[in-house]
Protein backbone atom coordinates (compact mmCIF):
# COMPACT_ATOMS: atom_id res chain seq x y z
CA UNK A 1 0.00 0.00 0.00
CA UNK A 2 1.38 3.23 -1.08
CA UNK A 3 0.08 5.74 1.42
CA UNK A 4 0.27 9.19 -0.54
CA UNK A 5 -0.03 12.43 0.47
CA UNK A 6 -1.94 13.19 -2.89
CA UNK A 7 -3.78 9.47 -3.72
CA UNK A 8 -3.35 6.25 -2.31
CA UNK A 9 -2.64 3.59 -4.51
CA UNK A 10 -3.63 0.23 -3.25
CA UNK A 11 -2.51 -3.38 -5.02
CA UNK A 12 -4.97 -6.21 -4.22
CA UNK A 13 -2.98 -8.45 -6.27
CA UNK A 14 -4.58 -9.99 -9.43
CA UNK A 15 -8.52 -9.40 -7.93
CA UNK A 16 -7.67 -5.75 -8.85
CA UNK A 17 -5.83 -6.70 -12.28
CA UNK A 18 -8.29 -9.93 -13.50
CA UNK A 19 -10.91 -9.53 -11.54
CA UNK A 20 -11.87 -6.16 -12.60
CA UNK A 21 -12.37 -3.20 -9.62
CA UNK A 22 -14.22 -4.14 -6.46
CA UNK A 23 -17.69 -2.15 -6.47
CA UNK A 24 -16.28 -0.86 -2.73
CA UNK A 25 -13.25 -0.08 -4.95
CA UNK A 26 -15.26 1.79 -6.95
CA UNK A 27 -16.60 3.99 -4.54
CA UNK A 28 -13.45 4.84 -3.06
CA UNK A 29 -11.43 5.71 -5.86
CA UNK A 30 -11.45 7.48 -9.16
CA UNK A 31 -9.46 6.58 -12.23
CA UNK A 32 -6.45 8.14 -14.15
CA UNK A 33 -5.56 6.92 -18.00
CA UNK A 34 -2.12 6.17 -18.77
CA UNK A 35 -0.69 4.62 -21.66
CA UNK A 36 -3.93 3.23 -22.63
CA UNK A 37 -4.48 1.61 -19.35
CA UNK A 38 -6.86 2.90 -16.16
CA UNK A 39 -5.15 3.08 -13.21
CA UNK A 40 -7.53 3.35 -10.19
CA UNK A 41 -6.28 5.72 -6.65
CA UNK A 42 -8.02 6.46 -3.69
CA UNK A 43 -7.64 10.24 -3.30
CA UNK A 44 -5.77 10.55 0.15
CA UNK A 45 -8.95 12.58 1.57
CA UNK A 46 -11.17 12.41 4.69
CA UNK A 47 -14.15 14.56 5.21
CA UNK A 48 -15.57 14.11 8.61
CA UNK A 49 -19.66 15.24 8.20
CA UNK A 50 -22.50 15.21 10.92
CA UNK A 51 -21.99 13.10 13.80
CA UNK A 52 -20.01 10.11 12.64
CA UNK A 53 -20.44 10.20 8.89
CA UNK A 54 -17.49 10.03 7.23
CA UNK A 55 -16.38 10.24 3.33
CA UNK A 56 -12.85 9.06 1.97
CA UNK A 57 -11.38 9.50 -1.49
CA UNK A 58 -13.45 9.98 -4.37
CA UNK A 59 -16.38 9.93 -1.97
CA UNK A 60 -15.07 14.02 -1.04
CA UNK A 61 -14.66 15.13 -4.36
CA UNK A 62 -18.16 13.57 -5.84
CA UNK A 63 -19.50 15.60 -3.19
CA UNK A 64 -17.62 19.01 -3.34
CA UNK A 65 -16.33 18.78 0.01
CA UNK A 66 -12.61 19.15 -1.28
CA UNK A 67 -12.66 23.03 -0.11
CA UNK A 68 -14.39 21.69 3.19
CA UNK A 69 -12.92 23.12 6.26
CA UNK A 70 -13.79 19.53 7.74
CA UNK A 71 -11.96 17.84 4.90
CA UNK A 72 -8.03 16.43 5.58
CA UNK A 73 -5.42 16.35 2.66
CA UNK A 74 -1.78 15.72 2.64
CA UNK A 75 -1.95 14.01 5.84
CA UNK A 76 0.87 11.95 5.59
CA UNK A 77 3.45 14.94 5.14
CA UNK A 78 1.92 16.29 8.42
CA UNK A 79 2.35 12.90 10.41
CA UNK A 80 6.23 12.52 9.06
CA UNK A 81 6.74 15.77 10.50
CA UNK A 82 5.18 15.49 13.30
CA UNK A 83 3.15 18.74 12.95
CA UNK A 84 1.38 20.05 15.79
CA UNK A 85 -1.55 21.33 13.80
CA UNK A 86 -5.25 20.68 14.59
CA UNK A 87 -8.14 20.99 13.16
CA UNK A 88 -11.58 22.01 14.97
CA UNK A 89 -14.63 19.99 13.73
CA UNK A 90 -17.65 20.29 15.84
CA UNK A 91 -16.97 20.17 18.99
CA UNK A 92 -13.55 18.19 18.97
CA UNK A 93 -10.20 19.01 17.50
CA UNK A 94 -8.90 16.16 15.07
CA UNK A 95 -4.84 16.12 14.33
CA UNK A 96 -3.25 14.38 11.16
CA UNK A 97 -2.40 11.55 12.97
CA UNK A 98 -6.18 10.89 13.71
CA UNK A 99 -7.36 11.73 10.59
CA UNK A 100 -4.29 9.60 8.85
CA UNK A 101 -5.23 6.80 11.49
CA UNK A 102 -9.27 7.48 10.36
CA UNK A 103 -8.03 6.57 6.22
CA UNK A 104 -6.59 4.06 6.72
CA UNK A 105 -9.02 1.96 8.70
CA UNK A 106 -11.41 2.25 6.28
CA UNK A 107 -9.13 1.28 3.38
CA UNK A 108 -7.57 -2.04 5.35
CA UNK A 109 -11.00 -2.26 5.87
CA UNK A 110 -12.09 -3.24 2.31
CA UNK A 111 -8.85 -4.46 0.83
CA UNK A 112 -9.66 -7.00 3.66
CA UNK A 113 -12.89 -8.05 2.70
CA UNK A 114 -11.99 -7.81 -1.06
CA UNK A 115 -8.60 -9.22 -1.05
CA UNK A 116 -10.12 -11.80 0.94
CA UNK A 117 -6.77 -11.54 3.33
CA UNK A 118 -6.98 -13.94 6.43
CA UNK A 119 -5.34 -13.40 9.60
CA UNK A 120 -1.79 -13.36 9.66
CA UNK A 121 -1.57 -12.82 6.28
CA UNK A 122 1.86 -10.24 5.35
CA UNK A 123 0.61 -6.58 4.31
CA UNK A 124 3.45 -4.23 3.19
CA UNK A 125 3.37 -0.50 3.67
CA UNK A 126 6.06 1.91 1.35
CA UNK A 127 7.91 4.55 3.03
CA UNK A 128 9.60 7.33 1.39
CA UNK A 129 13.17 7.36 1.78
CA UNK A 130 13.60 10.28 3.74
CA UNK A 131 10.84 9.05 6.64
CA UNK A 132 11.67 9.13 10.54
CA UNK A 133 11.27 6.05 12.82
CA UNK A 134 8.22 7.53 14.51
CA UNK A 135 6.23 7.23 11.00
CA UNK A 136 7.22 3.77 10.85
CA UNK A 137 5.86 3.56 14.24
CA UNK A 138 2.67 5.33 13.74
CA UNK A 139 2.12 3.17 10.79
CA UNK A 140 2.47 -0.37 12.63
CA UNK A 141 0.27 0.89 15.30
CA UNK A 142 -2.66 1.65 13.16
CA UNK A 143 -1.38 -1.90 11.41
CA UNK A 144 -1.77 -3.66 14.49
CA UNK A 145 -5.55 -1.41 15.53
CA UNK A 146 -6.44 -2.26 12.07
CA UNK A 147 -6.08 -5.93 12.94
CA UNK A 148 -2.86 -6.34 10.41
CA UNK A 149 -0.46 -9.08 12.49
CA UNK A 150 2.62 -8.88 9.90
CA UNK A 151 2.89 -5.47 8.46
CA UNK A 152 6.25 -5.68 6.17
CA UNK A 153 7.85 -1.95 5.04
CA UNK A 154 9.65 -1.18 1.83
CA UNK A 155 11.00 2.63 0.61
CA UNK A 156 9.04 3.44 -1.90
CA UNK A 157 11.79 3.72 -4.93
CA UNK A 158 12.95 0.15 -4.43
CA UNK A 159 9.16 -0.92 -4.62
CA UNK A 160 8.98 1.50 -7.69
CA UNK A 161 11.84 -0.41 -9.24
CA UNK A 162 9.51 -3.57 -9.33
CA UNK A 163 6.48 -2.28 -10.29
CA UNK A 164 8.09 -1.17 -13.75
CA UNK A 165 8.32 -4.51 -13.92
CA UNK A 166 8.24 -5.77 -17.47
CA UNK A 167 10.82 -2.34 -18.00
CA UNK A 168 13.07 -4.13 -15.54
CA UNK A 169 16.03 -6.78 -17.04
CA UNK A 170 18.48 -8.10 -14.24
CA UNK A 171 22.15 -7.43 -13.91
CA UNK A 172 21.44 -3.85 -15.19
CA UNK A 173 21.25 -0.51 -12.40
CA UNK A 174 18.45 1.89 -12.64
CA UNK A 175 17.78 5.40 -10.81
CA UNK A 176 14.07 5.64 -9.21
CA UNK A 177 12.78 9.31 -9.37
CA UNK A 178 10.11 9.34 -7.10
CA UNK A 179 8.60 12.45 -7.24
CA UNK A 180 5.09 12.50 -5.13
CA UNK A 181 2.99 15.33 -3.38
CA UNK A 182 4.77 15.15 -0.39
CA UNK A 183 8.60 14.23 -0.89
CA UNK A 184 11.42 13.65 -3.65
CA UNK A 185 13.24 10.44 -3.38
CA UNK A 186 15.54 9.09 -5.40
CA UNK A 187 17.55 5.52 -5.71
CA UNK A 188 19.91 3.45 -7.94
CA UNK A 189 18.95 -0.16 -7.91
CA UNK A 190 20.84 -2.75 -9.21
CA UNK A 191 18.47 -5.69 -9.62
CA UNK A 192 20.67 -8.54 -9.45
CA UNK A 193 20.50 -12.03 -12.19
CA UNK A 194 18.46 -15.02 -11.21
CA UNK A 195 21.52 -17.30 -10.27
CA UNK A 196 22.88 -14.52 -8.14
CA UNK A 197 20.04 -14.53 -5.46
CA UNK A 198 18.47 -17.38 -3.36
CA UNK A 199 14.81 -17.20 -4.46
CA UNK A 200 13.12 -14.94 -6.61
CA UNK A 201 14.44 -11.76 -7.64
CA UNK A 202 16.44 -9.16 -5.48
CA UNK A 203 16.72 -5.22 -5.82
CA UNK A 204 19.88 -4.01 -4.07
CA UNK A 205 19.82 -0.46 -3.50
CA UNK A 206 23.34 1.04 -4.14
CA UNK A 207 22.30 4.54 -3.49
CA UNK A 208 19.25 6.97 -1.99
CA UNK A 209 19.02 10.25 -1.11
CA UNK A 210 15.49 12.37 -0.56
CA UNK A 211 13.95 15.63 -0.30
CA UNK A 212 11.38 17.36 1.49
CA UNK A 213 9.98 18.52 -1.22
CA UNK A 214 7.05 17.70 -3.20
CA UNK A 215 3.99 18.82 -5.10
CA UNK A 216 2.32 20.19 -2.19
CA UNK A 217 5.07 22.59 -1.89
CA UNK A 218 4.82 23.92 -5.36
CA UNK A 219 1.29 24.71 -4.46
CA UNK A 220 2.58 26.82 -1.35
CA UNK A 221 4.64 28.56 -3.58
CA UNK A 222 1.68 29.31 -6.68
CA UNK A 223 -0.04 30.08 -3.35
CA UNK A 224 2.43 32.83 -2.22
CA UNK A 225 2.81 34.31 -5.75
CA UNK A 226 -0.44 35.04 -6.20
CA UNK A 227 -0.73 36.57 -2.91
CA UNK A 228 2.28 38.66 -4.15
CA UNK A 229 0.92 39.82 -7.28
CA UNK A 230 -2.32 40.53 -5.73
CA UNK A 231 -0.23 43.08 -2.69
CA UNK A 232 -2.21 41.04 -0.16
CA UNK A 233 -0.67 39.14 2.90
CA UNK A 234 -2.09 35.49 4.08
CA UNK A 235 -3.31 37.05 7.43
CA UNK A 236 -5.81 39.35 5.55
CA UNK A 237 -9.50 38.07 6.69
CA UNK A 238 -10.32 38.52 2.86
CA UNK A 239 -7.77 35.54 2.11
CA UNK A 240 -8.61 33.62 5.21
CA UNK A 241 -11.86 33.44 3.96
CA UNK A 242 -10.61 32.29 0.60
CA UNK A 243 -7.69 30.21 1.11
CA UNK A 244 -8.79 26.75 1.29
CA UNK A 245 -10.49 27.59 -2.04
CA UNK A 246 -7.38 29.53 -3.72
CA UNK A 247 -5.41 26.85 -2.35
CA UNK A 248 -6.97 24.14 -4.43
CA UNK A 249 -7.21 26.20 -7.91
CA UNK A 250 -2.89 26.65 -7.26
CA UNK A 251 -3.13 22.83 -7.30
CA UNK A 252 -5.27 22.58 -10.49
CA UNK A 253 -3.16 25.34 -12.03
CA UNK A 254 -0.16 23.57 -11.29
CA UNK A 255 -1.67 20.28 -13.34
CA UNK A 256 -3.14 21.95 -16.15
CA UNK A 257 0.34 23.67 -16.86
CA UNK A 258 1.58 20.04 -17.12
CA UNK A 259 -0.43 19.74 -20.00
CA UNK A 260 -1.00 23.48 -21.16
CA UNK A 261 0.66 26.62 -22.05
CA UNK A 262 -1.39 29.19 -19.53
CA UNK A 263 -3.89 28.56 -16.40
CA UNK A 264 -5.37 30.68 -14.29
CA UNK A 265 -6.02 30.72 -10.74
CA UNK A 266 -9.22 32.54 -9.41
CA UNK A 267 -11.51 32.16 -6.58
CA UNK A 268 -14.57 34.50 -5.44
CA UNK A 269 -14.61 36.21 -2.03
CA UNK A 270 -18.65 35.42 -1.06
CA UNK A 271 -18.73 37.79 1.44
CA UNK A 272 -17.88 40.95 -0.64
CA UNK A 273 -17.66 39.31 -4.15
CA UNK A 274 -14.17 40.56 -4.64
CA UNK A 275 -11.99 38.38 -7.39
CA UNK A 276 -8.31 37.08 -5.93
CA UNK A 277 -6.14 35.10 -8.59
CA UNK A 278 -3.63 35.44 -11.17
CA UNK A 279 -2.91 33.94 -14.42
CA UNK A 280 0.36 31.87 -15.27
CA UNK A 281 1.90 30.43 -18.08
CA UNK A 282 3.89 27.69 -17.75
CA UNK A 283 7.24 29.60 -18.73
CA UNK A 284 5.92 32.09 -15.62
CA UNK A 285 5.59 28.90 -13.42
CA UNK A 286 8.60 27.49 -14.31
CA UNK A 287 11.06 30.80 -13.43
CA UNK A 288 8.94 30.63 -9.90
CA UNK A 289 10.54 27.53 -9.73
CA UNK A 290 14.01 28.58 -10.72
CA UNK A 291 13.33 31.38 -7.76
CA UNK A 292 13.12 29.00 -5.25
CA UNK A 293 15.66 26.72 -5.94
CA UNK A 294 13.50 24.02 -7.31
CA UNK A 295 15.71 22.31 -10.36
CA UNK A 296 18.83 22.69 -8.29
CA UNK A 297 17.30 20.87 -5.33
CA UNK A 298 16.11 18.06 -8.17
CA UNK A 299 20.11 17.78 -9.25
CA UNK A 300 21.27 17.64 -6.11
CA UNK A 301 18.99 15.20 -4.62
CA UNK A 302 19.87 13.11 -7.74
CA UNK A 303 23.73 13.63 -7.21
CA UNK A 304 23.56 12.54 -3.68
CA UNK A 305 22.20 9.26 -5.10
CA UNK A 306 24.51 8.93 -7.74
CA UNK A 307 27.38 9.60 -4.92
CA UNK A 308 26.45 7.06 -3.07
CA UNK A 309 25.95 4.83 -5.87
CA UNK A 310 29.35 5.28 -6.82
CA UNK A 311 30.85 4.49 -3.22
CA UNK A 312 29.84 0.56 -4.44
CA UNK A 313 31.54 0.89 -7.69
CA UNK A 314 28.25 2.29 -10.20
CA UNK A 315 28.45 5.27 -11.65
CA UNK A 316 26.18 7.50 -14.26
CA UNK A 317 27.40 5.90 -16.85
CA UNK A 318 26.29 2.33 -15.43
CA UNK A 319 22.31 3.74 -15.14
CA UNK A 320 20.67 2.08 -18.01
CA UNK A 321 17.26 3.81 -17.31
CA UNK A 322 15.56 6.51 -15.03
CA UNK A 323 12.22 5.62 -13.98
CA UNK A 324 9.91 8.51 -12.92
CA UNK A 325 6.94 8.23 -10.35
CA UNK A 326 4.57 10.07 -8.55
CA UNK A 327 1.81 12.54 -10.05
CA UNK A 328 4.62 15.67 -9.35
CA UNK A 329 7.05 13.71 -12.20
CA UNK A 330 4.47 14.74 -14.69
CA UNK A 331 5.61 18.22 -14.77
CA UNK A 332 7.19 18.92 -18.31
CA UNK A 333 10.10 20.72 -16.63
CA UNK A 334 11.04 17.82 -14.39
CA UNK A 335 11.63 15.55 -17.15
CA UNK A 336 13.69 17.98 -18.91
CA UNK A 337 16.05 18.47 -15.84
CA UNK A 338 15.97 14.66 -16.02
CA UNK A 339 16.63 14.25 -19.38
CA UNK A 340 19.14 17.21 -19.39
CA UNK A 341 21.42 14.66 -16.83
CA UNK A 342 20.85 11.46 -18.52
CA UNK A 343 19.37 12.27 -21.96
CA UNK A 344 16.27 11.91 -23.32
CA UNK A 345 16.51 8.28 -24.07
CA UNK A 346 16.83 7.18 -20.65
CA UNK A 347 14.05 8.88 -19.28
CA UNK A 348 10.96 6.75 -18.85
CA UNK A 349 7.49 7.91 -17.78
CA UNK A 350 5.68 4.78 -17.62
CA UNK A 351 3.99 3.81 -14.63
CA UNK A 352 4.10 7.03 -12.22
CA UNK A 353 0.87 6.31 -10.90
CA UNK A 354 0.92 2.95 -9.53
CA UNK A 355 4.38 1.53 -9.96
CA UNK A 356 5.26 1.50 -6.08
CA UNK A 357 1.87 -0.15 -5.21
CA UNK A 358 2.86 -2.85 -8.22
CA UNK A 359 6.01 -3.10 -6.05
CA UNK A 360 4.79 -3.59 -3.08
CA UNK A 361 2.55 -6.42 -4.11
CA UNK A 362 5.29 -8.18 -5.89
CA UNK A 363 7.52 -7.38 -2.67
CA UNK A 364 4.85 -9.31 -0.70
CA UNK A 365 4.49 -12.21 -3.39
CA UNK A 366 8.30 -13.25 -2.58
CA UNK A 367 10.64 -10.63 -4.48
CA UNK A 368 13.57 -9.49 -1.84
CA UNK A 369 16.18 -6.18 -1.82
CA UNK A 370 19.49 -5.99 -0.06
CA UNK A 371 19.48 -2.65 1.33
CA UNK A 372 21.59 0.19 3.85
CA UNK A 373 20.78 2.18 6.65
CA UNK A 374 19.52 5.31 5.32
CA UNK A 375 20.03 7.88 8.31
CA UNK A 376 22.83 8.61 10.68
CA UNK A 377 22.44 7.54 14.15
CA UNK A 378 24.39 9.15 16.74
CA UNK A 379 24.09 9.16 20.63
CA UNK A 380 24.00 12.27 22.19
CA UNK A 381 26.04 14.08 25.12
CA UNK A 382 26.24 16.71 26.99
CA UNK A 383 29.80 18.99 26.59
CA UNK A 384 30.34 20.27 29.93
CA UNK A 385 33.13 23.06 28.74
CA UNK A 386 31.13 23.84 25.29
CA UNK A 387 27.81 23.89 27.96
CA UNK A 388 26.10 21.91 24.89
CA UNK A 389 24.88 18.87 23.62
CA UNK A 390 26.87 17.29 20.35
CA UNK A 391 26.29 13.95 18.89
CA UNK A 392 28.61 10.95 17.97
CA UNK A 393 27.91 9.08 14.68
CA UNK A 394 27.22 5.33 15.66
CA UNK A 395 25.91 4.17 12.34
CA UNK A 396 26.23 6.30 8.97
CA UNK A 397 23.78 6.23 6.01
CA UNK A 398 25.13 3.94 3.72
CA UNK A 399 25.89 1.35 6.19
CA UNK A 400 25.39 -2.21 4.64
CA UNK A 401 23.20 -4.50 7.41
CA UNK A 402 22.75 -6.67 8.85
CA UNK A 403 26.73 -5.65 10.25
CA UNK A 404 29.25 -8.64 10.41
CA UNK A 405 31.37 -6.67 13.34
CA UNK A 406 30.60 -3.79 15.64
CA UNK A 407 30.25 -0.36 13.74
CA UNK A 408 30.75 1.85 16.72
CA UNK A 409 32.54 1.23 20.63
CA UNK A 410 32.12 4.05 23.46
CA UNK A 411 32.05 4.71 26.95
CA UNK A 412 29.33 5.54 28.98
CA UNK A 413 30.48 7.55 31.94
CA UNK A 414 28.27 8.55 35.46
CA UNK A 415 27.44 11.92 36.32
CA UNK A 416 27.11 11.84 39.62
CA UNK A 417 27.89 9.46 42.76
CA UNK A 418 25.46 7.10 43.61
CA UNK A 419 24.20 6.63 39.93
CA UNK A 420 22.39 3.84 39.59
CA UNK A 421 20.35 3.78 36.16
CA UNK A 422 22.81 5.82 33.15
CA UNK A 423 21.39 5.69 29.70
CA UNK A 424 21.93 6.12 26.18
CA UNK A 425 20.03 8.79 23.74
CA UNK A 426 20.07 7.39 20.49
CA UNK A 427 19.39 10.14 17.86
CA UNK A 428 18.08 9.70 14.00
CA UNK A 429 19.50 12.80 12.06
CA UNK A 430 17.93 13.85 8.32
CA UNK A 431 20.78 15.54 6.63
CA UNK A 432 19.03 17.42 4.12
CA UNK A 433 16.47 19.39 6.91
CA UNK A 434 19.51 20.57 8.53
CA UNK A 435 19.88 24.23 8.06
CA UNK A 436 23.02 25.78 6.57
CA UNK A 437 24.04 28.36 8.99
CA UNK A 438 22.21 30.38 11.06
CA UNK A 439 21.65 33.49 8.36
CA UNK A 440 19.59 31.40 5.76
CA UNK A 441 15.92 32.54 6.28
CA UNK A 442 13.80 30.48 8.09
CA UNK A 443 11.47 27.43 6.36
CA UNK A 444 8.01 28.62 5.48
CA UNK A 445 5.11 25.93 5.62
CA UNK A 446 1.99 25.68 4.75
CA UNK A 447 -0.96 24.40 7.37
CA UNK A 448 -4.37 24.40 8.07
CA UNK A 449 -5.43 26.53 11.29
CA UNK A 450 -7.96 25.35 13.62
CA UNK A 451 -11.14 27.20 11.57
CA UNK A 452 -9.29 25.07 8.51
CA UNK A 453 -7.89 27.83 7.01
CA UNK A 454 -4.76 28.04 4.87
CA UNK A 455 -2.08 29.82 6.98
CA UNK A 456 1.90 30.29 6.17
CA UNK A 457 3.84 29.70 9.38
CA UNK A 458 7.44 30.31 9.76
CA UNK A 459 9.22 27.54 11.60
CA UNK A 460 11.25 28.47 14.32
CA UNK A 461 15.06 27.27 14.93
CA UNK A 462 13.65 25.19 18.04
CA UNK A 463 11.26 23.43 15.20
CA UNK A 464 13.93 22.87 12.41
CA UNK A 465 16.22 21.12 14.89
CA UNK A 466 13.58 18.80 16.16
CA UNK A 467 12.42 17.95 12.66
CA UNK A 468 15.92 17.34 12.41
CA UNK A 469 16.97 15.56 15.17
CA UNK A 470 14.19 12.57 16.46
CA UNK A 471 15.07 11.44 19.93
CA UNK A 472 14.24 7.54 19.40
CA UNK A 473 14.42 6.23 22.86
CA UNK A 474 13.34 9.13 25.01
CA UNK A 475 10.52 6.86 26.50
CA UNK A 476 13.48 4.29 27.35
CA UNK A 477 16.66 6.05 28.13
CA UNK A 478 18.37 5.09 30.55
CA UNK A 479 18.56 0.93 30.50
CA UNK A 480 22.07 0.45 31.70
CA UNK A 481 21.78 -0.61 35.71
CA UNK A 482 25.15 0.19 37.93
CA UNK A 483 25.80 -2.12 40.68
CA UNK A 484 27.16 -1.44 43.11
CA UNK A 485 26.31 2.19 42.28
CA UNK A 486 28.43 4.42 39.89
CA UNK A 487 30.88 6.76 41.26
CA UNK A 488 30.80 10.77 39.19
CA UNK A 489 32.95 10.80 36.02
CA UNK A 490 33.26 6.84 36.14
CA UNK A 491 33.71 5.20 32.79
CA UNK A 492 31.09 2.40 33.85
CA UNK A 493 30.11 0.75 31.16
CA UNK A 494 31.98 -0.08 27.62
CA UNK A 495 28.97 -0.38 24.90
CA UNK A 496 29.74 -1.72 21.10
CA UNK A 497 26.97 -1.60 18.80
CA UNK A 498 26.04 -3.61 15.76
CA UNK A 499 22.68 -3.67 13.05
CA UNK A 500 20.98 -7.21 12.49
CA UNK A 501 19.22 -8.24 9.39
CA UNK A 502 15.39 -6.90 10.51
CA UNK A 503 17.44 -3.38 10.92
CA UNK A 504 17.37 -3.01 14.70
CA UNK A 505 20.26 -1.46 15.94
CA UNK A 506 21.60 -4.09 18.62
CA UNK A 507 23.75 -3.23 22.01
CA UNK A 508 26.01 -5.04 23.55
CA UNK A 509 27.52 -3.44 27.11
CA UNK A 510 30.28 -4.57 29.48
CA UNK A 511 30.00 -3.23 32.90
CA UNK A 512 33.82 -2.38 33.13
CA UNK A 513 34.29 -2.21 37.47
CA UNK A 514 32.83 -6.05 37.71
CA UNK A 515 33.23 -7.28 33.94
CA UNK A 516 29.89 -8.38 33.85
CA UNK A 517 28.27 -8.92 30.20
CA UNK A 518 24.82 -6.98 31.12
CA UNK A 519 23.46 -6.77 27.77
CA UNK A 520 23.88 -9.45 24.35
CA UNK A 521 22.83 -7.90 21.46
CA UNK A 522 19.93 -6.14 23.21
CA UNK A 523 17.33 -4.22 20.24
CA UNK A 524 17.65 -0.56 21.15
CA UNK A 525 15.60 0.85 18.52
CA UNK A 526 14.71 -0.03 14.68
CA UNK A 527 16.52 1.81 12.19
CA UNK A 528 15.14 2.97 8.63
Amino acid sequence: MDFGTSNTVLALWDEVRKEGVPLELREYSRYFVHGGEPVPVIPSLIHYGAGEERWIGDQVLKRNLYDSPRTFRWMKRYIANRSPIRVRVGDREITPFEAGKDFLFAVLAFAREEAGLEEGEEVVFTLPVESFEHFEDWLIRVAEEAGVTRPRFLDEPSAAALGYGAHIQPGDVYLVFDFGAGTLDVAVVLIEAEEEAESGSRCRVLGKAGADLGGMTLDQWLFEEVLRRNRWREDDPEVRRVSRALLSECERAKERLSFFERAGIYTVDAETGATLGAELTRQEFEELLDRRGFFSTLDQTVRRALAASREKGYDEEHVKSVLLVGGSSLIPSVQRTLQRIFGRERVFLNRPLDAVARGAAAFAAGADFYDHIQHDYAVRHYNRRLGQYEYRVVVTRGTPYPTRDPVARLRVKATHDGQTHLGIAIFEISAHRRRKSSEQAPEVELVFGPSGEARLISLTPEEEERRSYFWMNEKNPTFLRADPPAREGEARFEVEFSVDEKKRLLLTARDLRTGRIVYRDYPVVRLT
